[in-house]
């Protein structure tokens, strides 16, 4: 499946390849991985969670 999903990497991401992650948009879920290990599977949550996680603040 990860090979029809394209990846975007996280604008937050260092250039020197530092902690990258990247973000692919499914219909039905957002896949979520760390760029410098691609042997570890991904990470699937669905759409509601993923707009919740990055509205999620900090207090």
């Amino acid at each position: 499946m990860s090979t029809h999903l394209k990846w975007f990497k996280s604008s937050h991401s260092g250039p020197e390849g530092g902690n990258c992650v990247e973000v692919a948009t499914g219909p039905h879920a957002i896949h979520v991985r760390d760029s410098k290990d691609l042997t570890v599977p991904f990470l699937s949550v669905s759409p509601a969670a993923w707009s919740a996680f990055l509205t999620y603040t900090v207090v």
